[in-house]
């Protein structure tokens, strides 16, 4: 362990995998962390994670790099944000960010995939329009999340007539990634892990870099004991191998086939949503899927539909089979997941590397899409990159947001205390959140309506725990409400904009709100 990151040089670029927790080199983090803290070397590293790399709970990932004087600088498609549940403590990267002691970037994961491949085959970047008029574009902040992350690493430019956007490739030094086993000449293979997400793309960018590939992996085998097809990464792209055997393969997970391939009445196996406002929009969500459709989920409130379909007794005898859930890292069929084990689906049918997963959605081949937010504003803007003190960046919102045809945005319409009470089959507001998440103005823009309802022609519903909106071009429109619930009182005075109701404004059955 020690050796391998001993390559490392101050200065350097290194990139490492990591999906949350699954997939994340945490030994080999954990062994640089370590060094620099005996050593006080390397030093001012940039360090680039397509993906939030570990959980910063059971699993650190990043957290271990996160050391003023050893990170000079981070690029990340995602950020861990939420506080530890024991210690109450943010996670080790998000204090350094929000002191302003890193330059750190946030770009959407789609840009983070495709920009490695750009790496890997020596171009001069990555083109896209996915993202124009976003925090990503260098009108609206260039996806810099501290004010010490001076340099410009996103252009707008012009190219034949039209805006786009440029993220400049510069080359990786050192790439961190994991698999399942190596043989003796660094072949690697994925069988223990149910995603393989940027491993393959990250290797690449590094060897085109003339960087050092280092794999973590939990056994050794004997060359040439696998089929072909089961090896994934060539030992021509891998320079160290490091064993760590006992490590997790994902938060709360060591070993479970069910992430692997799939199994028989998944619904009996799957995790019960405790009923609350989240479950109430699980289930109002869940009324938005369609059979025999690609229906892509995000991370937060909008992923928990699934299990709430599942529990509801939307799946027969055999399973999801009727359904095509996925998300933005490639698992297809099954059961998405909710919580720290979100990404890998639960039953899978078939993986897709994460870069050929934005190629789907760029592609358009998620004609629908439930997506959470954090905040909404009265211009149509969408956040859930920046608020308050979370700086949890995109993910693949960016890229799965521009490319849908039918949008559902998730959340409370409160944060901070809401507490509700079905008892007599009605909601009552027992205890209103602290904070509206309808804001005059978003602190950050992640989706604009106007470019996507008005210019793409998508559709956009935002669901709450006690209202259905429209997102139109010309405005927000209340269309239903839950029962029990009343207009004035509990909607639109904790909005702070016009809001327009529907002249045939609809109350949801009750079978929404039961335990």
């Amino acid at each position: 362990m020690e050796t391998a990151v001993a390559v490392i040089r101050d200065g350097q670029a290194v990139a490492s995998t990591g999906v949350i927790g699954w997939l994340t080199p945490d030994a080999v983090l954990a062994a640089l962390g370590r060094r620099y803290e005996s050593t006080a070397s390397p030093r001012d590293l940039t360090f680039f994670f397509p993906c939030g790399t570990g959980d910063a709970i059971g699993i650190p990932g990043m957290d271990h790099v996160a050391k003023k004087g050893l990170m000079r600088r981070v690029v990340s498609g995602s950020y861990i944000n939420p506080k530890h549940p024991q210690t109450g403590q943010r996670p080790a990267l998000m204090e350094l960010i929000q002191n302003d002691l890193v330059e750190a970037y946030s770009w959407p994961i789609g840009a983070s995939m495709h920009w490695l491949r750009e790496v890997a085959r020596r171009s001069p970047g990555y083109l896209t329009t996915v993202g124009l008029g976003t925090y990503i574009d260098p009108r609206h902040g260039g996806g810099k999340f501290t004010e010490q992350a001076a340099d410009d690493l996103v252009e707008l430019i012009d190219f034949r007539g039209q805006e786009h956007l440029f993220y400049p490739s510069w080359p990786l030094d050192v790439g961190i990634i994991r698999a399942s086993s190596a043989d003796d000449a660094g072949n690697l293979s994925f069988e223990d892990q149910p995603l393989t997400s940027s491993a393959l793309a990250l290797a690449l960018a590094v060897k085109a870099s003339g960087g050092t590939v280092i794999a973590q992996v939990a056994k050794i085998v004997p060359r040439g004991s696998r089929r072909v097809h089961d090896v994934r990464i060539p030992g021509a792209l891998v320079d160290h191998v490091v064993l760590a055997p006992d490590e997790m393969v994902g938060t709360d997970v060591r070993d479970d086939p069910g992430y692997l391939r799939s199994v028989p009445q998944v619904a009996q196996s799957l995790p019960r949503l405790p009923f609350g406002p989240g479950k109430i929009i699980a289930r109002r969500v869940a009324q938005e899927v369609r059979t025999g459709e690609a229906a892509i989920f995000g991370f937060g409130a909008s992923s928990d539909a699934v299990l709430a379909m599942a529990e509801d007794g939307a799946f027969d005898e055999n399973g999801c089979d009727d359904y095509i859930f996925t998300t933005e890292h490639g698992s297809f069929g099954g059961a998405v997941m909710s919580g720290w084990q979100f990404s890998a689906n639960y039953s899978p049918e078939a993986l897709l590397d994460g870069v050929y997963q934005f190629d789907f959605i760029d592609g358009g081949g998620c004609p629908f899409a439930a997506l959470a937010f954090a905040q909404l504003d009265g211009a149509g803007n969408v956040n859930v990159s920046r608020f308050g003190a979370a700086n949890p960046g995109a993910g693949g919102f960016i890229d799965i947001a521009h490319n849908a045809k039918r949008l559902v945005f998730a959340g409370t319409l409160t944060t901070g205390g809401l507490d509700v009470d079905t008892s007599d089959g009605t909601l009552r507001i027992r205890r209103e959140g602290k904070v509206s998440k309808f804001v005059d103005q978003v602190d950050h823009i992640t989706y604009r309506v106007a470019d996507g309802v008005r210019d793409r022609g998508q559709q956009a519903l935002v669901v709450t725990e006690r209202a259905v909106f429209d997102l139109t071009p010309e405005g927000l429109q209340l269309i239903e409400i839950a029962p029990g619930i009343d207009v004035q009182r509990d909607v639109l005075s904790h909005i702070d904009f016009a809001v327009s109701v529907s002249d045939q404004l609809v109350t949801w059955d009750a079978s929404l709100l039961r335990p």
